[in-house]
């Protein structure tokens, strides 16, 4: 049984982190990970070449240009890829990046937004059941490991502000129910499982009003893996202290 360590980083645009110091090829290779997910990369296919030694790299492109998108580098090559969950309305914002390796899932998903006023809420929530069922389905082969930006602060403890944000998009009464049925279809939220009373533990922060420098931050962006396999879990990590996106990278460390 081996340790990995996999990272997820919504890079919001990946072509600007990459002109940034340090570049995202430093920040990747700074961590090692064994499987690195990106979401919002922002991208069309052949408008970057990564040099990324000694991975593989799968990525899933909107048909949009400059939206969404999807990415996974691994050093191990994936048996089958996946990037459509059957769900009409935003299997072609590429979303999705599913990869099976020997012993598990791993699934990188960037889940839409419901937005300002929920003008998307209809939209969000038939993804959230199409992804729920796609998981599930995956989960009856073999363990899920799934990450990535799911739009969501689950609890008041989540989030910087629960009060004045309640209503809003990211934290609705139906997205978070959402995300209840999630975890109650059998996953585990890893780093609220390692650190179930730690406040003040943010992934994004807006750009606006200093939030970051004041840690005015959401939570975000998770770790999710079948409950058959949390028990192996060994550390689940908050980047904070890396920047060049309004997010910043989230990481599980595992024995697979």
């Amino acid at each position: 049984m081996a340790e990995l360590r996999l990272v997820s980083w919504n890079v919001n645009g990946l072509r600007a982190v990459m002109k940034k110091d340090p570049s995202f090829e430093a920040i990747f290779r700074m961590f090692d990970a064994d499987v690195f997910a990106l979401q919002e990369t922002k991208l069309s296919e052949g408008q970057v070449a990564l040099d990324l030694p000694g991975y593989h790299q799968t990525w899933s492109y909107a048909e949009k240009k400059g939206y969404s998108g999807t990415a996974v580098f691994s050093k191990e090559e994936p048996l089958r890829v996946i990037r459509q969950i059957g769900c009409g309305v935003a299997d072609d914002e590429g979303r999705v990046c599913a990869l099976e390796f020997e012993k598990f899932w791993f699934v990188d998903v960037y889940t839409p937004n419901a937005q300002d006023g929920l003008k998307r809420i209809a939209t969000r929530l038939e993804w959230d059941d199409a992804y729920r069922g796609f998981l599930s389905g995956l989960a009856l082969e073999k363990p899920v490991v799934t990450c990535g930006d799911f739009n969501v602060a689950h609890e008041e403890i989540d989030l910087k502000n629960p009060g004045p944000n309640r209503g809003n998009a990211g934290f609705s009464d139906e997205e978070r129910e959402s995300f209840t049925k999630l975890l109650e279809a059998g996953f585990t939220d890893t780093f609220r499982s390692r650190h179930p009373d730690l406040a003040g533990a943010y992934s994004w922060w807006s750009y606006r009003f200093n939030a970051r420098a004041n840690n005015a931050g959401w939570r975000i962006d998770y770790f999710l893996v079948s409950d058959s396999i949390a028990d192996r879990v060994t550390a689940a990590s908050i980047y904070d202290e890396v920047f060049g996106s309004d997010h910043c990278p989230v990481g599980l460390s595992i024995e697979l």
